[in-house]
């Protein structure tokens, strides 16, 4: 098999990969964000997520992992639409953002 052939082979075969391997980061993203807004109290909006950066992250055992950071989001009265993060390392959620503000913010004068 000439080269270039092997080459575009390996290069289709990585992408489909990532392809696949991003559609179930998605899908742990989405599961993420919807357990966090139920456990809140928050309506989550769309019902789905959206891909806001992807680089390389050493994970907690430094292996080297894709961190994937998806944005959602959420309505806290019905009324309006507030953004969201989830960022995953690997298959694992490493960070989760909501912005809720409590009453204890908003006493202090938090904003």
């Amino acid at each position: 098999m000439p080269s270039f052939e092997l080459f575009l082979l390996c290069a289709l075969i990585a992408f489909g990969w990532f392809f696949i391997d991003g559609l179930k980061a998605r899908d742990i993203g989405v599961a993420a964000a919807r357990n966090a807004c139920a456990t809140e109290g928050l309506q989550f909006l769309d019902d789905t997520v959206a891909s806001n950066g992807i680089r390389l992250r050493r994970n907690d055992e430094g292996r080297l992992c894709i961190q994937r950071t998806y944005a959602f989001e959420y309505s806290d009265t019905g009324n309006n639409r507030c953004p969201g993060t989830v960022t995953l390392v690997g298959y694992e959620v490493a960070m989760l953002y909501t912005g809720i503000r409590t009453s204890t913010d908003e006493t202090i004068g938090i904003s």
